[in-house]
């Protein structure tokens, strides 16, 4: 059975089932054609049989019409006798191209023929002596042996050529069951080739199904990993985007920090004693006076410039006033800058204090985008609470871009789109050219500490 195992593992499954099928197709026709020869061999034979015997019942209806022609003297007596002349002449000829290429056949027609003809010309010559009225001639000449002695050489020699015939029958028949039986064994060695082949080639299949299916689960495996780390290394980024967020919004409230209280103490203190100086002072002189004017302009820019800078790093508005106003505070100032209309639909919404920071950031860095790249002329500011979540939108009407094509120095949407993602939230960006440009954001609204012990009593 090793030879067996061999086997069926082959690759050669499909091919030999291919030539098994070729074999069956070669074999089955070849059968058919000897077995088509053998059967027309066989009809031929038996129309030769025909012709003999036919031939014998010509010589025996010659025989019987001439007979009651001589007995009633009635000529329609000689009707049978006429149509077995023509009859068997015409079976003679075509024995004798049946056998043009078969010595023993012919020869055996040859002894059918002499009998058969003197036979014929016996009768000729009784049916001429009835005619010309010698009466005792014919007479002698029909009740002598002659005839029956002709008959009987005819009837022997058609008698061989009959067996002669029946042999070759036997032979064609014989060879007929042996094409049979040939293409009988042909055909069930081929049947048995090919049930091998195929139970090989199924065998096969049923394995190399296997084998993907084994790839396939090994491919999902593989995938189901990638997509847990890439789910990790997304959740890493968001989180390390989360910690640079709150990094940053550290370190800008430390800078403010120090900016307020130690450049504005700076500040503060040179304009006291700028103004100590000038009360001092008493009389000055223009240029002094103008000095004096233009150093406490200086520092009230300072100061002023120390609050802007401030207000951009931490928005006190937005700590001390809410998000509504800060936003406002923020459209304001930007509106001052800007060349075209902002309209705004702001309504008070419930986040978290990191949530307030990342709607006021969103916002700004828009509107700064707006200003850098957009040329719009309409912008359009919403901020509403809607089914327990925050929606925030910033829409322009400027000349939009491809988002399948942003530039790898577009950091703020980036960075927004984490920011966002780190409140729990999501973030949508549709633009194209031409068409303007929208920012969606949706976040999660924040339970105010009575809504929540309401739902938890009830």
């Amino acid at each position: 059975m090793k030879w067996f195992s061999v086997i069926r593992g082959s690759p050669f499954a499909f091919p030999l089932a291919a030539l098994t099928a070729l074999a069956m197709f070669f074999i089955s026709e070849t059968s058919y054609q000897q077995a088509t020869e053998s059967l027309d061999g066989l009809g031929k034979m038996g129309v030769v049989r025909t012709s003999i015997q036919t031939i014998w019942r010509n010589l025996v209806d010659a025989e019987t019409g001439e007979r009651g022609y001589l007995l009633t003297g009635r000529a329609e007596y000689l009707k049978p006798y006429s149509n077995a002349l023509v009859s068997m002449r015409r079976e003679l000829d075509q024995l004798s191209l049946y056998y043009a290429k078969d010595p023993a056949g012919l020869a055996l027609l040859r002894q059918v023929e002499v009998p058969t003809s003197e036979k014929l010309s016996e009768l000729a010559t009784t049916l001429a002596l009835y005619r010309d009225g010698k009466e005792d001639a014919w007479h002698d000449l029909m009740l002598s042996d002659i005839g029956r002695e002709k008959m009987d050489l005819a009837r022997i020699a058609i008698e061989r050529l009959l067996a002669l015939e029946s042999a070759k029958v036997e032979v064609g028949r014989k060879g007929v069951y042996q094409t049979l039986l040939l293409n009988r064994i042909g055909v069930s060695a081929m049947t048995a080739l090919s049930l091998l082949a195929l139970f090989m080639y199924l065998r096969q299949t049923t394995a190399l199904v296997r084998e993907r299916e084994s790839q396939k689960r090994e491919l999902q495996a593989e995938r189901d990993q990638l997509e847990t780390e890439v789910a990790r290394r997304t959740q890493q980024l968001t989180d390390l985007a989360k910690h640079l967020q709150n990094v940053r919004e550290d370190e800008r409230n430390h800078l403010a920090r120090e900016l307020h209280d130690e450049l504005g103490a700076l500040l503060t203190s040179a304009k006291l004693d700028v103004a100590r100086l000038k009360s001092r002072l008493g009389a000055m002189t223009p240029e002094v006076a103008d000095r004096i004017k233009h150093l406490i302009e200086a520092l009230n820019g300072g100061i002023a410039l120390k609050r802007r800078i401030i207000e951009d790093l931490r928005p006190s508005s937005l700590s001390n006033l809410g998000l509504v106003a800060a936003l406002d505070i923020l459209v304001k100032g930007f509106d001052e800058r800007f060349e075209g209309r902002i309209v705004t639909e702001l309504e008070p919404v419930s986040l978290a204090p990191s949530g307030d920071l990342t709607v006021y950031r969103l916002v700004q860095e828009a509107l700064t985008n707006i200003a850098k790249y957009a040329q719009a002329k309409t912008i359009r500011i919403e901020l509403r609470a809607e089914a327990s979540q925050v929606h925030v939108a910033v829409t322009d009407d400027g000349i939009g871009f491809d988002t399948a094509r942003v530039r790898s120095t577009a950091h703020g949407l980036l960075g927004m789109h984490y920011r966002v993602e780190a409140e729990g939230g999501r973030m949508t960006l549709e633009s194209t050219p031409g068409n303007g440009t929208r920012i969606e954001v949706l976040l999660p609204e924040r339970i105010k500490p009575v809504e929540l012990a309401e739902s938890v009593s009830t």
